[in-house]
């Protein structure tokens, strides 16, 4: 009998094992299908849908279209459905963006003088709850002051219900006004609208009751506008403190400026007039430094006349903006003075908030500026 070598052996032994396993392999019986779906049907892919939120939420544009589309009634059917879209919307935390886009036709839909109060009802709900970037009534005041701003005339009434119920929208429409209408009114030298004055006045206490509105800002347009819109100076609730007379702290412009703060009035500095494109910093600058934080008023002894601008802190957007960039600032006329050289006394009807600065503008060359006290506090 012949023998083989042993390694011939292990050769066929190991041949034999591989085709033991290909041979399982390929004959193992596929996994049976799904109850109901075909053999070799593949397995769908499972796509978690978005969370639409609520389902009032999500039928509430097509609820709010179909009323807009009715005849308006509240008598019977009519009211019921006014009604059941008010508490469908009441069960939407955040409504969608096409419902809360419904605002402008409800609003026409329902105004204020209507007797019908359903439907400003379900609009003073949806601009409650509306997001502010789709928000009906913080979009209503925005384009009021745009109107008034081209010499339009916007229903003032209209405009304070739709700051009034604008919810998280306020903060965002009282920006609004800081900066297209106080900011404005705050400044020398800027036209501010007679509309634009007018509906100033009617939103301000709104923003100013929510601490929505800088006291600075708005003490500063108040001085500005003085009696073009008296309403703002009475809206000031800054409390009464000590002032005195308070010497700058970097005077800026002719070399012998301190005449002008030494309590001798013979001595005084002669002011240059500031030339064209310097900007508001005018002859004399005066800076304080930590700012004044509160300033009531003005005394000035000259001979020839002028007028003094305060430096006032604004938020960003609003006003000039700072050198570098590193802030804004407004800058109402807080004084005008003959320059008799008598003492003259400039008190502005509120006290001014967040003073970095004062400047002196003379009117005409060769007016000297013989001593001036501005009365604060730190």
């Amino acid at each position: 009998m012949r023998r083989f070598p042993l390694h011939t052996l292990l050769l066929m032994l190991v041949a034999l094992l591989a085709f033991a396993r290909l041979y399982y392999v390929s004959h193992q019986a596929p996994p049976a299908p799904a109850p109901g779906k075909a053999p070799g049907t593949k397995q769908p892919v499972k796509i978690t849908p978005p969370d639409l939120g609520p389902a009032a939420c999500r039928g509430l544009d097509a609820v709010l279209g179909d009323l807009l589309q009715s005849d308006g009634g509240t008598g019977g059917d009519a009211g019921t459905a006014w009604s059941d879209a008010h508490r469908q919307l009441g069960d939407c935390p955040t409504p969608p963006a096409a419902a809360c886009a419904r605002g402008p036709a409800l609003a026409s839909r329902a105004p204020l003088t209507a007797k019908d109060g359903l439907p400003r009802e379900l609009l003073a709900t949806l601009c409650e709850r509306c997001a502010p970037a789709d928000n009906p009534c913080g979009q209503a005041v925005t384009q009021a002051l745009r109107e008034a701003a081209r010499r339009g005339n916007p229903p003032l009434q209209e405009a304070s219900w739709s700051l009034e119920h604008a919810g998280p929208a306020l903060g965002a429409a009282c920006q609004e006004l800081a900066r297209q209408a106080v900011g404005p009114a705050a400044m020398t030298g800027a036209e501010v609208e007679p509309q634009l004055l007018a509906l100033t006045e009617a939103l301000a206490p709104t923003c100013v009751k929510t601490e929505q509105l800088p006291p600075a800002l708005l003490n500063a347009a108040a001085v500005q506008q003085a009696r073009r819109a008296p309403m703002l100076a009475t809206l000031n609730t800054a409390g009464t403190v000590e002032t005195k007379p308070i010497k700058p702290d970097q005077p800026t412009g002719p070399g012998d400026a301190f005449r002008a703060f030494d309590r001798d009035e013979l001595s005084g500095v002669k002011l240059p007039m500031a030339d064209a494109g310097t900007g508001t910093d005018g002859a004399l600058r005066l800076g304080y430094a930590p700012s004044l934080k509160y300033v009531v008023s003005f005394q000035v002894r000259a001979t020839g006349p002028g007028s003094l601008r305060a430096h006032v802190r604004a938020p960003d957007g609003v006003g000039h903006t700072e050198p570098g960039g590193k802030g804004f600032f407004v800058d109402p006329t807080v004084c005008r003075f003959q320059g008799t050289g008598r003492w003259e006394i400039c008190k502005p009807a509120v006290p001014l908030l967040d003073v970095d600065a004062v400047s002196v503008l003379p009117e005409r060359p060769g007016v000297e500026l013989k001593e001036l006290e501005i009365i604060g506090a730190r």
